[in-house]
């Protein structure tokens, strides 16, 4: 194994399992009984989440890397 493809296994078991673990605390915020938010916000979450692996699968089959980019939710209603 050369040492590329070892440097990508090892950040890749990293960053994904970071990602999901991300995800599941996003996933928390979902619960109703500790937090209020509206219907807009959670499709905004959902939108940007979406777009962004859409992205990551888009540069792993061209081989392009996306721009990179920050979320903030809109605080209007």
């Amino acid at each position: 194994m050369t040492r590329k493809s070892e440097k990508f296994i090892e950040l890749a078991n990293k960053r994904v399992n970071k990602t999901l673990k991300d995800i599941q605390l996003i996933g928390n915020l979902a619960n109703k009984q500790n937090y209020e938010y509206t219907e807009l916000q959670a499709k905004q979450i959902i939108r940007a989440l979406q777009q962004e692996l859409d992205d990551v699968k888009h540069a792993f089959s061209t081989s392009n890397i996306s721009n990179k980019k920050t979320f903030v939710l809109d605080e209007t209603e």
